[in-house]
């Protein structure tokens, strides 16, 4: 077994979509970034990337690579699940927490297992909490939202 650790924070803005674990989240305002900027979806494949032992998601995704623009993280996270498939490893478990002050998304956690499911997180073996920091920080402050994950993978048995 392998455990991976992620994490991951953008900025809010005007004009941007709010994308989270794949989810369209409705919101004046979306996270900035190269890519789609889903912070849960950096987050979790961060954490994958740190189990495999493979750097980080920077590594594998530079914010210099025009190839990156405007990438859809969950796309991202299904080439690290296939990845991990090609190493030798299943995903058994994923922990993950997201920090914003708002909006409130707590209703939209079931949509974002089910989202994630299709990129080879199995909805049943991921966990997803969202929390306030209580008035304090970037995140209290409302100026951004940021996501922490971590991972347990287990080597498949050679058959």
């Amino acid at each position: 077994m392998r455990i991976g650790f992620g994490y991951d924070s953008h900025r809010l803005v005007a004009g941007r979509r709010l994308i989270l674990g794949g989810v369209d989240i409705p919101f004046e305002k979306g996270l900035a970034g190269h890519s789609d900027a889903d912070v849960l979806c950096h987050a979790i494949t961060d954490a994958i990337i740190g189990a495999l032992g493979l750097g980080d998601i920077g590594s594998h995704f530079p914010d210099t690579d025009p190839k990156w623009k405007d990438a859809v993280s969950i796309e991202m996270l299904e080439y690290i699940t296939e990845l991990a498939a090609m190493n030798g490893y299943s995903i058994s478990w994923i922990d993950s927490t997201i920090i914003a002050e708002s909006p409130r998304l707590s209703a939209f956690i079931e949509e974002m297992k089910k989202t994630l499911s299709r990129s080879g997180v199995k909805s049943t073996a991921v966990n997803i909490k969202v929390k306030t920091n209580e008035g304090m920080g970037f995140t209290g402050r409302g100026e951004g939202i940021a996501a922490y994950a971590v991972c347990l993978l287990q080597k498949i048995p050679a058959r």
